[in-house]
């Protein structure tokens, strides 16, 4: 026996496997695809249909690694006992990767928050636009697309502004002491309550709230439809300025802060 006879068998054995692992590489990249298209056009929940592209694809990757290791004569039963063994050093070496997996699993099992709900969430805002196996993803109001690890996210504060169908929006005015506080209140109720989108009920609320040190504070609070919210909050400002300049209201300079909730835009 020369040592072709030993060397060809590993030779044939590693280009077999080499085939295999190209040609199943570009078999998952196509299956991916095509599951990806038709779990899209399924009726399935739109909020797990990422979830289950990425982690079909990760399967069919290991599935394909253990049958290249099986052609090349490696036992998988010994592989995957290796793999058991080093199990724990993964686990430490990868447990923000393990905890973002267990926190995309926890965020479509209590989904706070579904796929086109604005949420405010771990310091940031946006809309969701995608909640996969180790990250969401969001779209800020400016078209800016934030990676939020989900093990971040699971364990955060999440505020959703998408959930209920009406907003309170909530304004602060402040006026000179010179002025009469009855006729703020009035001009106020006025310019709220006849604003289009502004709801009658709950009934709008305006009262003064401070007595600061260079303005008497008036607070507003008026609720909308979520959709209209901004289109209130930037329609109000704009009256007040216009009425206060009609009935010589006088606002002390500097202007008192506005304090809105933040939202979408």
């Amino acid at each position: 026996m020369n040592w072709m006879d030993i060397v060809l068998p590993y030779v044939q054995k590693i280009a077999l496997a080499i085939v295999v692992l190209a040609v199943g590489w570009v078999v998952i990249k196509w299956v991916t695809k095509w599951a990806g298209v038709k779990i899209e056009n399924s009726k399935m929940d739109a909020n797990i249909k990422p979830f289950l592209v990425t982690m079909l694809g990760a399967i069919l990757k290991v599935l394909l690694v253990l049958s290249v290791i099986r052609i090349v004569g490696i036992d998988t039963t010994s592989f995957v006992a290796v793999i058991a063994a080093a199990g724990f050093a993964i686990g430490l070496a990868f447990q923000g990767s393990l905890s973002n997996f267990a926190g995309g699993v926890l965020l479509l099992t209590l989904r706070p928050f579904k796929i086109g709900d604005y949420i405010e969430a771990a310091g940031y805002s946006g809309t969701v636009r995608a909640i996969q196996i180790l990250y969401t993803e969001l779209n800020t109001p400016d078209n800016k697309i934030i990676y939020i690890p989900n093990g971040s996210l699971s364990n955060a504060g999440i505020t959703n502004y998408s959930v209920m169908d009406t907003r309170r929006v909530d304004f602060k005015f402040g006026v000179g002491y010179e002025q009469d506080f009855r006729k703020v209140i009035r001009v106020l109720n006025e310019i709220v309550q006849q604003h289009d989108k502004v709801l009658k009920d709950p009934e709008p609320f305006v009262r003064m709230s401070e007595h600061a040190d260079s303005a008497v504070v008036f607070t507003v609070r008026a609720w909308t439809k979520a959709e209209d919210y901004w289109d209130v909050h930037f329609d109000i400002i704009e009256s007040v300025k216009a009425r206060f300049d009609e009935e010589s209201i006088s606002i002390p300079f500097p202007q008192m802060d506005v304090h809105v909730h933040q939202g979408q835009s």
